[in-house]
């Protein structure tokens, strides 16, 4: 018999939730294979069996909370296992009331209330809700005549005698039972959109931080990016020339020179880094995150992009680990991607800048003494005031500016 214990995964890790179970109760497993999906505050994780076998007990649902170390199920070795278990149970359990009806009455009641709710046909949804307003599923009558419990049918269950009496004990939720179901659909937040909102609101409270904006014009780069892109890729195995490169390049181009914005505070000190580690935002259905391009100053356009698509593919695919995330110096976030003319970036974790682009647009300029049309990106630094003066923080911006205009010296420079 083994044990499926919730595994460590890094030292700011203490716990999870359970996504989904890919296994049920009876099912063969082998050894290595996956069984149950974990979702952190950071990646989700795949947790496997150390055992072959039969899975014989799960005990941790679907949405439960489950600390490292704690056992979530039970493996029992070998395909005969779980087999002679329930013959005996089922032929103890026929004679039993035969011969002693009145004293087996209690205890029977018990085990079947809770066997009853388990034998229950419904939703993770629905069980998940009908935990956290402590209904007993069996109690509740469903609307489906397959007789399946949904989410809708726990939730009406629940209104009429369960609202008067949590009310006005707790004044602060009495909002929360006020909604209008029927106008308002309630969705609780993922414990990875939970952690991402604690978070920037931190980031907010314990920074001074600041934005400053410049603009762009792409032309050169755009005009570069067109000329080379069939070269570039036939050369790199397939690789796509994007913007991402020539940003990235010319970021690292300018934490040289700027090395404050490259920095962050411990305690009461500020650590300059010498590491050019860049995090770049990506978003997924579960949120936002930031994976590492681990020394960019060493990496080539082409490399630099395949380190880009890799990350954001393992995103989208819920297989970043810890390690990908972990140990960036500065983000990159573009919000042009979705159509954002300007903003304003939160800062991510523990650095102290990030800069934001934006969408392209043509618009009207002057160039010398002509007005022509130009396609056009704002960028966006945000920093902490408190290690990034005004100086730095503009020159830092001016420096990226000029080394997009100019893409000959970003070359030059990588």
């Amino acid at each position: 018999m083994a044990e499926i214990i919730v595994p460590e995964l890094a030292e700011s890790i203490t716990e999870g939730t359970i996504a989904q179970w890919v296994k049920k109760p009876g099912d063969k497993v082998e050894k290595g294979e996956f069984i149950v999906e974990l979702e952190t505050d950071k990646v989700n994780a795949e947790i496997i069996s150390e055992e072959a076998g039969i899975l014989k007990e799960i005990l941790a649902e679907e949405g439960d909370t489950v600390l490292v170390g704690a056992v979530i199920a039970i493996v029992e070795a070998g395909d005969a296992a779980a087999t002679p278990a329930p013959t005996p149970a089922v032929e103890e359990a026929a004679p039993a009331p035969a011969v002693e009806a009145p004293k087996a009455a209690p205890a029977p009641v018990v085990v079947e209330e809770s066997s009853s709710t388990e034998r229950v046909i419904a939703s993770p949804a629905a069980r998940k809700l009908a935990r956290e307003k402590g209904i007993d599923l069996a109690s509740v009558s469903p609307v489906d005549p397959q007789g399946r419990v949904r989410v809708q049918d726990v939730a009406a269950h629940g209104t009429a005698p369960a609202a008067p009496a949590a009310k006005p004990a707790e004044a602060p939720k009495a909002a929360t039972p006020a909604v209008d179901e029927s106008r308002v659909t309630v969705e609780k937040m993922s414990r990875r959109r939970q952690t991402i909102a604690t978070r920037l609101l931190d980031v907010k409270q314990s920074t001074a931080m600041l934005t400053t904006f410049n603009e762009i014009d792409m032309t050169n780069v755009m005009a570069l990016r067109s000329r080379k892109k069939d070269q570039f890729q036939e050369k790199h195995d397939g690789t796509r020339l994007g913007f991402m490169s020539f940003f990235t390049k010319a970021v690292v181009a300018a934490l040289k020179k700027y090395p404050y914005v490259n920095a962050q505070i411990v305690g009461n000190e500020i650590h300059l880094n010498n590491f050019y580690d860049v995090g770049v935002a990506v978003s997924t259905d579960d949120g936002l995150v930031v994976p590492v391009v681990r020394d960019c100053d060493r990496k080539n356009f082409a490399e630099i992009e395949d380190a880009i698509g890799g990350l954001a593919k393992k995103a989208r695919d819920k297989k970043l680990q810890i390690a990908d995330l972990q140990g960036g110096s500065f983000t990159i976030t573009n919000g042009g991607v979705f159509g954002s003319l300007m903003s304003t970036p939160i800062m991510n974790g523990t650095q102290a800048a990030i800069l934001g682009m934006h969408t392209i647009q043509k618009r009207p300029i002057a160039v010398g003494d002509e007005v022509q049309i130009r396609p056009m990106m704002y960028v966006a630094l945000s920093y902490d005031h408190r290690i990034i003066d005004g100086k730095d923080s503009v020159g830092f911006l001016k420096t990226v500016k000029e080394l997009l205009e100019n893409p000959e010296d970003l070359l030059l420079e990588s």
